[in-house]
């Protein structure tokens, strides 16, 4: 699993090299995808409709519902009955986005959080602490995208 974790890491790195954006047409994340989809028996690959939310917004805390801090761009809100917490999920979609810290995004984000409005084919991207947060990606809200799950995390979801 380790291996095809890495593999993936690289073809996430290779992508960025050729300046794959997250918002045009991306043959090498599809090509991502069509491997993590073959090179795990049993994946999920899902069409889920998105939303964006921010700390400060109406119910929405500093921590997810394992008890962790949320962690921008990075704490994924599902239905646990479609995606179980305490998955990592792949969104190629994300891939070169930019993140608080400046650096790319590589698409990884992690299922640690759920919402009531969250059912079904659905998940909800954690953007930071305030609305402004949500501007470099608001072109993702309410779009459908794809989302991959490549494995599981124990613990708190990393930083």
């Amino acid at each position: 699993m380790r291996r095809r974790l890495a593999a993936l890491a690289a073809f996430s790195a290779l992508s960025l090299s050729f300046g794959a954006q997250a918002s045009t047409g991306d043959p090498v994340g599809d090509l991502i995808t069509s491997v993590i989809s073959g090179a795990l028996p049993g994946a999920g690959v899902f069409n889920v409709k998105a939303t964006l939310y921010h700390a400060g917004a109406k119910g929405v805390g500093s921590l997810d519902s394992l008890g962790c801090r949320v962690v921008p761009m990075r704490t994924l809100a599902v239905d646990k009955s479609i995606i179980p917490r305490r998955t990592v999920v792949f969104i190629k979609e994300t891939v070169g986005l930019k993140m608080p810290d400046g650096e790319k995004h590589d698409g990884y984000w992690y299922a640690s959080d759920v919402g009531g409005a969250i059912k079904g084919k659905r998940i909800d991207l954690y953007t930071g602490h305030s609305a402004a947060s949500m501007h470099p990606m608001k072109g993702l809200n309410l779009a459908t995208l794809t989302a991959v799950k490549v494995g599981n995390f124990t613990g708190c979801p990393p930083k």
